[in-house]
């Protein structure tokens, strides 16, 4: 029996070793996502630097698409750790922090000398809270983010500088990209809820509708890329104010429903006559 014990255990422990490796892996495949988007950040910053907006642009794209893509992987496959989420926050920061606030200034902040910079650096700091804010946040609602997703705000300034790759050198043509710049940064630290698509079940709509719109999609950022993905990307900055005003507008609309009906009601109406 002591042999028989011993053979099991041996067979155990024989079979168990391709497990762990299994397991090794499946954590280091969202990690090499993650390591692509911060290739993506970096050479987005090495492009910029060089003058060759039109090639540095695109690289926050690829880094929006593999940021999206790390996570995804790491709930299929199991391989969700505190690592992987480390690991990724100090991507996102290289990609859609620094890359955008460096790309924006070698493009069109530095006429504006200091201001620029500042500006530049106000972009990075509002994202680096951002970011750190997602960590600690637990609960809440899954449909919305609140704040502007870092990825998000990137996409401004990728896309304007990809719409039009040419750069600004007179600083009264730069003073407009002041805008761009801090008011992205701000509304990441703000609490204006931004929708998220995370939590989109495909499977409970219908299938063909989603394909159309997806191929749509695609379609129009293959016919005329520059500029439908500045639709994009200020449609989902608007996005948070057209929500807001919705919601207030409906709220309003409901005080006065409801104070009309008060209105309409008899002085001696009492509560249980109400009710009935």
């Amino acid at each position: 029996m002591t042999v028989d014990d011993g053979g099991l255990r041996f067979f155990r422990r024989s079979a168990d070793r391709p497990r762990r490796r299994f397991r090794r892996g499946v954590y280091l495949l969202p990690s090499l996502f993650t390591l692509g988007n911060m290739f993506c950040g970096y050479a987005c910053v090495v492009y910029a630097m060089r003058g060759e907006f039109e090639t540095a642009a695109p690289f926050i794209g690829f880094a929006f698409l593999l940021d999206g893509l790390d996570g995804r992987i790491a709930r299929l496959t199991g391989g969700e750790s505190e690592f992987g989420v480390q690991f990724d926050s100090l991507a996102d920061i290289i990609s859609f922090g620094i890359a955008p606030a460096v790309l924006s200034f070698t493009w069109g902040l530095q006429p504006l000398g200091r201001l620029g910079w500042a500006a530049g650096f106000m972009f990075v700091a509002c994202a680096a809270m951002r970011l750190a804010r997602f960590n600690i946040q637990h609960g809440g609602d899954k449909r919305y983010f609140v704040g502007m997703p870092s990825p998000a705000a990137a996409a401004v300034p990728a896309a304007t500088v990809y719409a039009y790759p040419w750069g600004l050198y007179d600083y009264r043509e730069a003073l407009p990209v002041l805008l761009m710049v801090l008011l992205p940064a701000a509304l990441m630290v703000s609490t204006m809820r931004f929708r998220s698509f995370k939590t989109f079940d495909l499977q409970n709509r219908k299938p063909y509708q989603a394909l159309v719109i997806i191929a749509v999609a695609i379609a129009a950022v293959a016919t005329h890329p520059r500029a439908v993905l500045v639709v994009l990307a200020y449609g989902y900055l608007a996005s948070a104010f057209i929500g807001q005003a919705m919601t207030r507008f409906r709220r309003r609309g409901g005080r006065g429903g409801a104070a009309a009906t008060a209105s309409h009601e008899p002085a001696d109406a009492s509560p249980d006559r109400r009710v009935m």
